[in-house]
């Protein structure tokens, strides 16, 4: 009785900070706009399944992607497990799940394989980042701190793949011909404990399921201020993805109005007493407020992996644009700004901000919209999104476009081309030309 009440007072404890820490996230969504509207829920699913569960981009490579797939299909097996814990520890059951037989024991031998595989890849993955010179892993962006998260991450996913074997082993050996599911790989340890006394294998049991589960809540709080915020986030940002063509740009309703008021100047009229009322809309992004709800999205997503970066051209290049650090700046800049503006309002102003400060007018110009960061991205992220927003504050709201792009927006606005000649002059290049019928 008193395990239960301390396990149902750690759980709530944990899912209490969770939801605190969710709820932050969603007040921080109200202060962004309106992406765009999520319809097709049929091509949605069949994406999530190919981009999400099925990881048909990551598995583009095919060793270190194919681990990475593994590991994400593990985590998916050993949710079940996970899940029964949680329901042992409130009603005091031991392995709950098992009245769902022969189902059980499949899903049981399932984690278990996957709970080794786990621990190896992660193993694997720790090598690569601390001895292997891997040059996506590195840039301006990924500071000490980036990398020790990522590192401390992985560290807590390897503990948490030991205790569960220690734990299925410890009962397997404790129990020994009593116990209910299927355990190919902790059989083997078993065998090794089971030479220990009932006292000492209950121990080890109970240490392992304690040290499990705690492990979990702790990774699951961990989760929304770490890079591997992902975990939760990737199935969701994948879902919501875009359906239309990469740099595709939404027509702002401000300006469609502004051009029909042109071709149309008694419909200035209409609703001019509306219009009064409303708040001027800012052309592009500036700051993170101008941005939509799919961007933090995208930028709470991000796994800092690299493979945008890695085949961005301009960056190949030697340009200063990095796709990753647009994702890790702007979740920057949101953490920086979002309490003072839910506090104060769309007034604040911490004289900062995310284009600018963060992002250099030399990074967005040096993007070609090849969409590759996109492409690439393992989950769906929208990099030239936010570039082209950016783009369209710098051309419309400061004229500090290039000056080549400012002389072509001049010659179509007077003239309804890019060239500098007028429609009259168009022909001239041909006067001299003399040809024959």
């Amino acid at each position: 009785m008193l395990k239960q009440i301390i396990f149902i007072l750690v759980t709530l404890l944990s899912v209490g900070a969770l939801s605190f820490s969710f709820f932050k996230i969603y007040k921080n969504f109200k202060l962004l706009k309106h992406a765009y509207p999520v319809k097709d829920h049929a091509k949605r699913f069949i994406r999530l399944f190919k981009v999400g569960f099925a990881q048909n981009k990551i598995l583009r490579f095919p060793v270190i992607g194919f681990l990475h797939a593994l590991v994400f299909w593990g985590f998916l097996a050993i949710a079940f497990g996970s899940l029964e814990i949680i329901v042992d520890g409130i009603f005091g059951t031991d392995r709950y799940f098992s009245i769902f037989e022969p189902i059980y024991s499949i899903v049981m031998a399932t984690g278990d394989i996957f709970g080794l595989i786990i621990l190896v890849g992660v193993l694997i993955f720790i090598f690569r980042r601390t001895f292997m010179n891997i040059k996506r892993f590195q840039g301006k962006e990924m500071t000490h701190k980036a990398h020790k998260d990522a590192s401390f991450a992985l560290f807590l996913i390897l503990l948490l793949m030991i205790t569960l074997l220690g734990m299925n082993s410890g009962y397997l050996a404790l129990h020994q011909e009593h116990y209910v599911g299927i355990y190919p790989v902790s059989n083997f340890i078993a065998e090794i404990l089971a030479g220990l006394s009932t006292e000492t294998l209950h121990i080890i049991e109970q240490i392992n399921w304690w040290l499990h589960i705690l492990l979990i809540f702790f990774f699951a709080n961990y989760l929304p201020y770490s890079k591997h915020f992902h975990v939760f986030m990737s199935l969701p940002s994948v879902y919501f993805s875009r359906l239309t063509p990469l740099t595709q740009m939404t027509n702002m309703e401000s300006v469609t109005k502004e051009v029909k008021i042109m071709l149309d100047p008694n419909a200035a009229y209409a609703n001019s007493s509306e219009d009064e009322e409303k708040e001027i809309e800012r052309f592009g992004m500036k700051d993170i407020e101008d941005g939509t709800w799919k961007n933090y999205l995208d930028s709470l997503t991000c796994t800092q992996c690299g493979r945008c970066t890695s085949v961005c051209p301009a960056n190949i290049t030697g340009k200063q644009l990095s796709p990753r650090k647009l994702l890790i700046d702007f979740r920057a800049r949101m953490n920086e700004k979002s309490k003072g503006l839910i506090k104060e309002g769309k007034n604040y102003n911490d004289n900062k901000s995310y284009l600018g400060d963060y992002i250099t007018a030399e990074e967005i110009w040096a993007c070609t919209t090849c969409n590759a960061c996109a492409m690439e991205c393992p989950v769906n992220i929208d990099h030239p999104s936010i570039i082209m927003d950016m783009r369209r504050y710098v051309f419309m709201e400061e004229a500090a476009a290039p000056s080549l792009l400012n002389s072509m927006s001049t010659n179509i606005e007077n003239n309804g081309a890019p060239w500098q000649y007028p429609p009259t002059d168009r022909l001239k290049w041909a006067d001299n030309l003399f040809i024959n019928n």
